[in-house]
């Protein structure tokens, strides 16, 4: 009897903590979305964090009437502003949201925030099969998502659909079909011979449907003039590389992690490039990042002498989405030698804790946006990684 006490006495000591320090920021059923989904965030240079998501109009699948909708924070995610709709396509999808600060830009000497996005006008089988198109705009804002421009299409630079009868101007000699931006935040070299470029992380699938998704592969776009061009990056050589994120590392190098979609290894695939992610030097399986095949996100929160000091999230279990665990690496990420859990099922619940995005909070803390309880809602967390 006393143990059965003593452990209750634990549980209630333990979880209001845990609980204290997370902050809803989209729970679905609220604000006319019935489901909320795919989180990406990002901090301004006054310190205001910008937390956006796809707000499902009809419920939780990948296509339908969805936006992307966004709240702002300036106390490091203790409060959050009213939801406000950021980028529509009508009673179509509009999603994938990926932003990133542009603060090279002479012309914004403040900063510029790109939300780059997709719309669609199928489910992804169908693209997948040739029937319907993925295109991809970018929207800009000066004064930290208060207000936006009109978006701006660059679906021609950076996306290879050969399908001229239905979309003339598309006639490419690739095919490709299904197209998404990473999701979670973009990345902007902040120092080295790329300083200023944009690079976006992206995946597409080419040609008819493969087994065990084959026909997917991760590339990337970049820009080196604020967004007024593209260019494509190469694809990686893994055939089924899939949802990517991308961080600098020491060197002006550039590290991209994708998801892998065939399952078959249960862990991350690296790609590492020194042209600042034109093409790839080498493509790996990181095995210290296992993973259930799902979504996961880098950042870059510092500097040794030597390397770039790394943070990256995931649902790390080759099972279930579940046991989202943050991890630190302090050699551009050759190794994670700390290990934080951030969150998990108290029963081994299927698909508890998903989708995470990173963002620099202070010198020693990161918020991490992610997706919980079975995708019922979107919450924000602030953890001091140095303890």
């Amino acid at each position: 009897m006393k143990s059965i006490l003593l452990a209750s006495l634990i549980v209630l000591l333990v979880l209001p903590n845990r609980l204290a320090a997370q902050n809803t920021v989209f729970l679905s059923g609220k604000d006319n979305y019935k489901s909320f989904r795919i989180p990406a965030a990002v901090r301004a240079p006054d310190g205001t964090i910008m937390a956006f998501a796809e707000g499902r109009v009809n419920g939780g699948g990948d296509f339908g009437n969805i936006d992307i909708v966004m709240r702002r924070s300036k106390d490091n995610g203790k409060n959050w502003s009213a939801i406000k709709v950021v980028a529509s396509y009508d009673t179509l999808q509009a999603g994938n949201p990926a932003p990133v600060f542009d603060l090279t830009d002479p012309a914004h000497p403040k900063g510029r925030l790109f939300l780059f996005y997709n719309t669609g006008n199928n489910h992804e089988g169908e693209n997948r099969k040739g029937k319907g198109l993925r295109e991809v705009w970018y929207k800009t804002s000066t004064d930290a998502g208060l207000t936006w421009s009109a978006p701006v299409n660059i679906t021609k630079q950076v996306h290879r659909p050969r399908q001229p009868l239905v979309n003339p101007g598309y006639n490419f000699q690739e095919d490709w079909r299904s197209y998404a931006n990473a999701p979670g935040h973009a990345m902007q070299f902040t120092s080295g011979k790329f300083r200023g470029r944009i690079f976006i992380p992206a995946n597409h699938s080419e040609g008819e449907p493969k087994p065990q998704f084959m026909d997917y592969r991760a590339h990337g776009f970049y820009s080196d003039d604020h967004g007024a061009t593209f260019k494509l990056s190469d694809n990686i050589n893994i055939e089924g590389s899939n949802e990517s994120i991308a961080a600098e590392i020491s060197g002006g190098r550039l590290m991209m992690n994708s998801r892998n979609q065939r399952g078959d290894i249960k862990a991350r695939i690296v790609a590492i490039s020194s042209d600042g992610g034109a093409k790839w030097d080498t493509v790996y399986f990181d095995k210290n990042l296992p993973d259930p095949v799902c979504q996961g996100s880098i950042l870059t929160i510092g500097k040794t002498k030597t390397h770039f000091v790394l943070a990256f999230s995931n649902a790390a279990n080759t099972r279930l989405r579940d046991n989202l665990t943050l991890r630190v690496s302090y050699d551009d990420g050759k190794t994670w030698d700390k290990k934080i859990l951030v969150d998990q099922s108290s029963n081994g619940e299927k698909d508890y804790t998903a989708y995470s995005d990173l963002v620099q909070t202070g010198e020693n803390t990161i918020g991490i946006l992610y997706e919980l309880n079975g995708y019922k809602s979107i919450v924000f967390k602030e953890i001091d990684w140095t303890k």
